[in-house]
């Protein structure tokens, strides 16, 4: 019996992954299915990639087959040479949308023929199919990017423009997308259209844009509320004050209370982050009490710290 090296068929090394493994076979199998691959020995070449894969994606059958090469199929179950079991079910992850696929041809087991089309539907998208004789055309499969926005622009929203590259073509395509105001980190703004070409002239599936954001140099953005640090002297931690903060649309003015230490919060109701619904969350400026440093005091700033320290009663520790 003629030696099939499985790793050479898929094109990984021996050390491959089960990740790398799965990889592979994914792009192989895309490439010579028969249904989108017309050359006359593209289906067989298609049978060796589903037998490949079948042997090394179960460790158990990897394993023998390291052992005793082409012989491993004496020690237990051989491989049929069709897709490998299982594959009807297969969960694929598209950028974090997860679909789950059935249809058509699903439930062909090993030793049938299977579907073809509902093998390809299982790689390519949520119900995509190809264009048989009998049936239906097929929606295209979603499909994730990532735009990453600075903070005031997530507030804000409006238009946007974007330049998209295929994985597979190196193709580049320019979009004008519309940002929600108030949309946040982590989620996701859809395209409708803008994803896989449908198959038999079925519709396209959509883009989902996940929605990043640039650290902010003073804000930090806590679900719909602002956080900010306000640094105040001593004396105005002490005896209170005014103090200007910085929100998304302006400076405001605010008082601090007397007898503010680091870490007190003040809450301006409403000028946090803008809300979908309308309105907005709050901000919250976090008193940080600061000291000079020896190089900042002048002597005369010196003398009143010892004068204070000699007088007052103010005993924190204690």
């Amino acid at each position: 019996m003629e030696f099939k090296d499985y790793y050479g068929t898929l094109g990984v090394e021996r050390s491959a992954s089960a990740d790398e493994i799965q990889k592979a076979y994914r792009k192989l199998a895309r490439k010579y299915h028969p249904d989108i691959n017309k050359d006359v020995a593209a289906e067989a070449k298609f049978k060796e990639i589903g037998e490949a894969y079948e042997v090394l994606k179960d460790d158990s059958k990897r394993q023998r087959y390291d052992r005793f090469g082409q012989a491993w199929k004496q020690t237990g179950q051989g491989a049929t040479g069709n897709p490998p079991p299982g594959w009807e079910d297969i969960l694929f992850d598209l950028g974090g949308e997860g679909f789950g696929f059935g249809g058509a041809g699903a439930g062909a087991g090993p030793g049938q023929a299977g579907d073809f089309s509902s093998f390809f539907e299982s790689l390519f998208g949520s119900g995509g199919r190809v264009r048989r004789q009998g049936q239906r055309p097929g929606r295209g499969a979603n499909v994730q990017a990532e735009l990453t926005l600075t903070l005031d622009e997530l507030a804000k929203g409006g238009s946007r423009e974007l330049t998209l590259r295929s994985p597979e073509t190196g193709e580049r395509q320019k979009l004008s997308v519309n940002i929600p105001k108030g949309v946040r980190p982590g989620q996701k703004v859809r395209l409708a259209g803008k994803g896989e070409p449908g198959v038999g002239g079925g519709p396209a599936g959509d883009l989902l844009l996940k929605i990043n954001v640039l650290p902010h140099p003073r804000f930090q953005l806590k679900g719909s509320d602002l956080h900010i640090s306000l640094p105040v002297t001593p004396w105005e931690a002490a005896l209170g004050g005014e103090a200007e903060v910085e929100t998304l649309n302006g400076r405001l003015r605010i008082k601090i209370p007397q007898g503010s230490s680091s870490g007190r919060k003040i809450r301006l109701s409403g000028k946090g982050f803008p809300l979908k619904s309308g309105g907005a969350g709050d901000l919250f400026a976090e008193i940080t009490v600061v000291v000079p440093s020896p190089d900042e005091m002048t002597d005369d700033e010196q003398q009143l710290f010892e004068k204070l320290k000699k007088r007052s009663s103010f005993r924190p520790r204690a």
